[in-house]
């Protein structure tokens, strides 16, 4: 628990803690050393007095400290680096009362986080009574238990207090017999010395101990922060603190909603004591845990050793031919053996660092629910919940189980003929090609026409793996073909056909071979598709807005802006809502390749396929060639409709919900991208994911 009780700036047990507007804690001097304070206006800022100035945090400027444009930092025992003070300047006068204040702000040294400090400074924070009266209780606990244990290798009678223990000792030394029995040299220079354990009945353990009583035992009520003669009587639930009768009647609560403080107070220490049932049944799982890692150890020992042997035998009863051979193979079964020890070891320290967090946890815990304070336990009572749950969320499934088994998978065949002796070796599993991978339906997802996978290896597989391949067939049940060749097991491919189902599969391979293929999964891309217009692939003078849904150009020429898409197959329909329009411009729409030239109108060059329409007519247009002129033209407030059929390889345009002239163009045939030319006088917006028009007006016959 003494984790719990230490202040993550200066280490040592908290003092005078605040919370914070993250619900962490930090000491009331560590966080005048780590708040930070820009002046607002130019006179220097002075502090009406000592105590205040302090309190208020009336810090400089780095101009006005002296320190120019470089400001050192000191490093706390955690590692929290931190501003010193600044001491104000010498004849700095006081800032008059109707001059503007300083921003301080106060950054969480555990998330980082800023919290602006008001005109009351740190005042304006209220103090962890809680937390103060466990530290409390702890140090006094810890003293009585340091007092009480004795030195184990004394004369005297009655033994000195021991002063330190030794943890690779396991014994407990005053001062005089730790200088004389375990000086800090030869082979006692590495041992850790300690501070004296707790001792199991000592204060502090249970119960109010000396440092608190319960809330009808003669501690004072606590006070509102805001009206400092009314007792907390209500809690806001919006803004989750507790509140005075005033606060209701005339602060910032009174439009808030707000329940009994006695009635929060029951059911968030139900909610706790709810939690911390889950986390002490996973603390249970994980003891018996620690019992089975270490039985593991000595069944690993014990097979070792019978392997060993039985090796031995074998290889002396093949006489000379098996004594060069039988180095090699004794040398293998070390490492194996090796090996799962240090799995084992560092599985039983991973284990035991996460039993001790989460009994900390607990111990700090139950200390809170003993107290009686219903304010200053629905102050932290939020932060601790969330860090029950997330510490019973650590232990998930597989955590509690041994990643190596005490078996070694290793055997001898001792039947081949003297001549293949040479070539004796161990068969096992790191000879074999890699198991069947899994694939992890959940993450496995679809986009548009790209499609995400993603898998892994059964638990306990031992078999190295060098890499992956994955496979898709092409959407019509066809021959899978390999998309991906690699170590990642994620994998997104893109620029597959719209409205498709796709097969995938994957198997793993290494240097024995490629291992059998995994369960086939079924993909199915978006029959419509969404897009947006591309900013990475836009001319310089295209402005997007709305999300890259919104184009305009600061250019009076026209420029060319492409959609994110790219189409091979199927039948697509986007709109272009016509936003503005001004002075007869001709924006085009259309179709276009990726390398289209993007400084001139949509159609001039061979890379695009479009319609340019201005407020009377339009025309179609490809390698500068006019074609199919049509009355009727746009207007603001249009909107243009295209059509792309690559299974009939034509494209159609729309005015309006009505086709305009006959289909543009036919035979067409590759990738192809939405694209769209205009100059500033025109702003449009693009509409994606729109079902193809089923039935349609009469085209408008050409004008000749």
């Amino acid at each position: 628990m003494e984790e719990e009780l230490k202040c993550p700036v200066c280490g040592s047990l908290f003092r005078e803690p605040i919370i914070l507007p993250c619900s962490h804690n930090v000491c009331l001097p560590c966080a005048r050393t780590i708040a930070v304070q820009t002046p607002e206006s130019e006179h220097a800022a002075g502090g009406g007095g000592g105590g205040d100035h302090a309190d208020k945090l009336s810090l400089h400027s780095e101009t006005d400290s002296g320190y120019g444009s470089y400001t050192p930092s000191l490093k706390s025992p955690n590692g929290v680096r931190v501003l010193p003070l600044v001491p104000a300047p010498p004849g700095a006068a006081a800032a008059p009362r109707g001059a503007g204040p300083a921003s301080s702000s106060l950054t969480c040294p555990q998330c980082h986080r800023s919290a602006s400090l008001d005109q009351r400074g740190l005042r304006g924070f209220q103090r962890n009574r809680l937390l103060e009266a466990i530290v409390q209780r702890y140090q006094q606990g810890r003293a009585a238990a340091a007092a009480a244990a004795k030195c184990q290798l004394c004369d005297r009678s009655p033994p000195e207090p021991a002063a330190v223990l030794c943890e690779q000792c396991e014994v407990l030394y005053c001062a005089a017999c730790q200088l004389r029995c375990h000086p800090a040299r030869g082979p006692f220079a590495k041992h850790r010395l300690a501070p004296p354990p707790a001792h199991p009945g000592a204060p502090g353990g249970g119960g109010d101990g000396g440092g608190g009583k319960g809330a009808g035992g003669g501690r004072k009520l606590p006070t509102c922060a805001e009206h400092d003669l009314e007792n907390y009587s209500m809690y806001c639930v919006s803004c989750r603190s507790p509140v005075c009768y005033q606060c209701l009647e005339e602060g910032k609560h009174n439009k808030h909603d707000v329940k009994a403080l006695g009635a929060m107070w029951k059911q968030h220490k139900a909610q706790l004591s709810q939690a911390l049932n889950g986390v002490s049944d996973k603390a249970k799982e994980a003891k018996e845990f620690l019992v089975q890692l270490k039985n593991l150890l000595q069944q690993i020992q014990e097979n070792g050793l019978d392997y060993e042997a039985c090796l031995v035998a074998q290889c002396d009863a093949l006489v000379d031919a098996l004594t060069r051979q039988k180095a090699k193979l004794l040398t293998k079964v070390t490492k194996e053996r090796e090996h799962k020890l240090k799995v084992v070891w560092d599985q039983i320290n991973h284990c035991t660092l996460k039993l001790r967090q989460s009994t900390g946890l607990m111990e700090y815990c139950l200390e809170v629910i003993k107290e009686n304070d219903p304010s200053g336990f629905l102050q932290i009572s939020d932060a601790l919940i969330k860090r029950v749950q997330v510490s019973q969320e650590q232990w998930v499934k597989g955590a509690l189980e041994p990643k190596v088994s005490a078996e070694f998978d290793l055997t001898l065949d001792s039947e081949p003929l003297l001549q293949s002796i040479h070539q004796l070796d161990f068969i096992q599993m790191k000879c074999r090609v890699p198991p069947v991978p899994l694939l992890q339906l959940e993450k496995c997802c679809t986009r548009n026409n790209s499609v995400t996978l993603a898998w892994r290896m059964p638990p306990l597989s031992h078999n190295p793996v060098e890499g992956y391949i994955l496979e898709l067939d092409d959407g019509d049940g066809g021959q899978f073909r390999e998309v991906y060749v690699g170590k990642e097991t994620l994998c997104t491919i893109d620029g597959l056909h719209f409205n498709s189902t796709y097969n995938a599969r994957v198997k793993a391979f290494n240097s024995s071979g490629v291992g059998p293929y995994s369960k086939t999964v079924i993909l199915q891309t978006s029959d419509v598709a969404w897009f947006t217009f591309d900013p990475s692939s836009a001319h310089r003078d295209i402005v997007l807005s709305n999300d890259n849904q919104t184009a305009t150009c600061n250019s009076y020429d026209d420029r060319v802006v492409l959609g994110t898409a790219a189409f091979s197959k199927g039948v697509h329909y986007w709109e272009l809502h016509v936003d503005r329009y001004d002075n007869h411009p001709d924006p085009a729409f259309g179709i276009a390749r990726i390398n289209v030239v993007k400084d001139m109108m949509l159609g001039k060059d061979d890379k695009a396929w479009a319609m340019y329409v201005d407020n009377n007519r339009s025309w179609f247009m490809h390698c500068n060639s006019h074609t199919n002129r049509t009355e009727g033209g746009v207007s603001k407030g249009a909107t243009v409709g295209v059509l792309l059929d690559l299974n009939k390889h034509n494209l159609t345009f729309y005015i309006n919900g009505q086709q305009q002239g006959p289909p543009a163009f036919e035979n067409i045939e590759g990738v192809f991208m939405p694209a769209l030319s205009l100059n500033r006088n025109v702003q449009v917006t693009l509409h994606t994911g729109l079902e193809v028009p089923q039935s349609v007006k009469q085209p408008k016959l050409p004008n000749n």
